[in-house]
């Protein structure tokens, strides 16, 4: 589906003194053009989740504190609830959904994935999409370089541990362009 018409609920009877008016809006979402019209005051997680489906994106506080919906506008990390769709006009998106080649996971999920670094797996979209430029800006980074680029995305699961450590080993991985199993990844 090319072209998508949100209709909030409240859009439908404005109240006096509002407007209903739609914008037309182009994005790349991974890789592929989208267009949609959208009021001026949806959030990119709501167009990104209703109306092009795709609900990697997660929605946690609203706030942009707990990192559940960051994506990847031109590159650089940020938390979908707090931009507005019309804002992505004419942007770069990246979702968890694009980070895959087909069935080749990324890195990053392959060693959160074969270092047991998620469990309910709400936020782990959100740490995926944190820590793909924080790797590519910081190759080799530590085990506190790690926790501090960390500390925007939370976790009431795992006690960040394992996804440290799976952070480590996907930054192993990247480096020498090589599976968990081959950098010493951990057991099944």
């Amino acid at each position: 589906m090319d072209t998508m018409t949100r209709e909030h609920p409240s859009s439908q009877q404005p109240e006096q003194g509002t407007s209903s008016r739609q914008i037309p809006i182009t994005v790349t979402v991974n890789g592929q053009k989208r267009h949609g019209v959208v009021e001026p005051r949806l959030l990119l997680s709501d167009f990104l989740r209703h109306d092009l489906g795709l609900t990697g994106t997660h929605v946690g506080c609203e706030h942009g504190v707990c990192g559940a919906c960051t994506v990847l506008m031109d590159g650089d990390s940020v938390r979908s609830c707090l931009v507005l769709a019309v804002q992505a006009h004419e942007r770069e998106l990246v979702t968890v959904e694009g980070l895959a080649s087909g069935d080749t996971l990324h890195p990053l999920q392959q060693a959160l994935r074969e270092s047991h670094g998620l469990q309910c797996g709400f936020c782990t979209p959100g740490i995926l999409m944190s820590m793909v430029p924080f790797l590519e800006e910081n190759p080799n980074p530590t085990e506190e370089e790690i926790r501090i680029a960390l500390s925007g995305n939370l976790c009431r699961c795992t006690g960040y541990q394992k996804i440290v450590e799976g952070v480590a080993l996907a930054a192993e991985m990247m480096a020498e362009g090589s599976s968990p199993e081959d950098v010493g990844g951990a057991e099944s």
